[in-house]
């Protein structure tokens, strides 16, 4: 064989090595892998009074100090809002016996979801009443919740099929014990719940 091919066939082989050896070490940053991010600007939970999946009323007082864990939910959603309670109820899963960590969801189509509704839509996920609140209410009052401490909606397309326009809806939001919103994790990818396990221990060990 020719020297020059020699020397091309050895670049070749150097080169593969190289690639090879960049796939197996690198690793995404966890904010990429995550895609999660701070809310777009400062974000406290509001006083709300709702109802839950059991038909129970739940206040922001009786969660106050705790670690919430909240999404958004619509019981004739699409798949992308399946995938979204999934990983929510993972996040349940991973939190057992945390009692400092409460997962709640705010229905944005309360004409629909009435408490019977919401509980067989948890039946899918495993929903622990105990720890996973289900809410709905009066649409003002939770649309007013929702976009104040939470989501922006779209007030430029009154046809958007998402009911109350609110944008975002695959997000997942953690919530400190000061009601504070924290950072925004994206709902539809599946490193998600390890993810928010692993932020909720970060805020815990926050200085005070």
């Amino acid at each position: 064989m020719p020297l020059d091919m020699k020397l091309f066939y050895s670049f070749i082989v150097v080169l593969a090595a190289g690639m090879i050896a960049v796939l197996v070490l690198w690793r995404p940053s966890d904010a990429i892998a995550t895609k999660s991010a701070p809310p777009d600007q400062a974000r406290q939970l509001g006083v709300f009074s709702f109802t839950n999946q059991v038909g129970r009323l739940v206040t922001q007082a009786e969660i106050q100090n705790k670690f919430l864990v909240v999404n958004f939910v619509h019981t004739g959603c699409s798949i992308s809002c399946l995938q979204v309670n999934e990983r929510m109820g993972q996040v349940q899963q991973l939190t057992s016996g945390q009692n400092d960590v409460r997962l709640l969801s705010f229905t944005v189509d309360p004409g629909t979801d009435t408490p019977p509704v919401l509980a067989k839509f948890g039946e899918k996920f495993g929903v622990d009443a105990a720890r996973w609140d289900l809410l709905t209410g009066k649409k003002s009052d939770l649309y007013a919740l929702i976009e104040t401490s939470f989501l922006k909606r779209d007030t430029l397309h009154p046809t958007s099929p998402m009911p109350g326009g609110f944008q975002d809806v695959d997000r997942i939001a953690v919530v400190d014990r000061d009601g504070r919103v924290r950072r925004y994790f994206d709902g539809l990818r599946p490193e998600t719940p390890a993810a928010i396990v692993k932020f909720l221990n970060e805020l815990r060990n926050e200085p005070k």
